[in-house]
């Protein structure tokens, strides 16, 4: 297994994989409204993963649904590069790993290009001073998200945290979002025809089911 230096240095030989900066911003990222004429060459639906860690999820749903194009999204180079590995190695075209902050999301993205977002068991931050770093934050997030989601494009989450699934019904509930389906217990609920959602884990879903902890799981729209 590399080190990280060399898992550093190898993200930068893979095609598909890119990163997006903050001394960048003022021009935004250069695949921002280009991502299906130069990156998948193809006009399927965008889905985003945010915080992808090691991709798991990211690689899980695009071998699953050959039909979308998949960009997971993480500031962690040396845990993308596990994904981006897989990806390689297998040939899956129809993924992309993204290295940036969420908070730059926007920037790398136009208007209407993403079709959907999953947000997968992310730091609840339970801290009041930490609210702004929810990433269901609809001031600070879900307002960045807005911009570029399709209209009556999805947002997913999976969380084990019940303070974040709890804070986030209440965010859908003030801002009178489409709530599409929302379970305390995805294992026990999850939606006729949709197996991936239990089939595919992250490797923090893996600790936390082994543990016997249960899965939430929200699905709505914003726009």
């Amino acid at each position: 297994m590399p080190n990280k230096l060399e898992k550093f240095a190898e993200l930068n030989t893979f095609e598909n994989t890119f990163s997006f900066h903050h001394f960048d911003i003022p021009d935004g990222f250069s695949k921002k409204g280009k991502w299906h004429a130069e990156v998948f060459k193809n006009e399927n639906p965008i889905v985003v993963e945010l915080g992808c860690g090691r991709g798991e999820y990211t690689i899980g749903l695009a071998e699953h649904t050959l039909q979308k194009n998949f960009i997971g999204v993480d500031v962690k180079g040396n845990r993308i590069w596990t994904g981006a590995r897989h990806a390689t190695d297998h040939q899956l075209k129809n993924v992309a790993f993204l290295r940036t902050r969420i908070d730059f999301i926007d920037h790398c993205f136009s208007e209407n290009e993403v079709s959907e977002i999953w947000i997968t068991f992310p730091d609840p931050q339970p801290q009041k001073n930490r609210a702004r770093k929810r990433l269901t934050n609809p001031a600070f997030f879900l307002n960045r998200y807005k911009k570029i989601l399709k209209p009556g494009g999805l947002i997913h989450l999976k969380t084990d945290s019940t303070f974040f699934y709890d804070y986030t019904m209440e965010v859908i509930k003030e801002n009178n979002f489409h709530l599409l389906y929302a379970t305390h217990n995805l294992y026990k609920n999850c939606p006729e025809g949709r197996d991936e959602l239990i089939r595919i884990k992250t490797y923090y879903e893996g600790l936390f089911t082994a543990k016997g902890e249960d899965i939430k799981y929200c699905c709505f729209q914003i726009n």
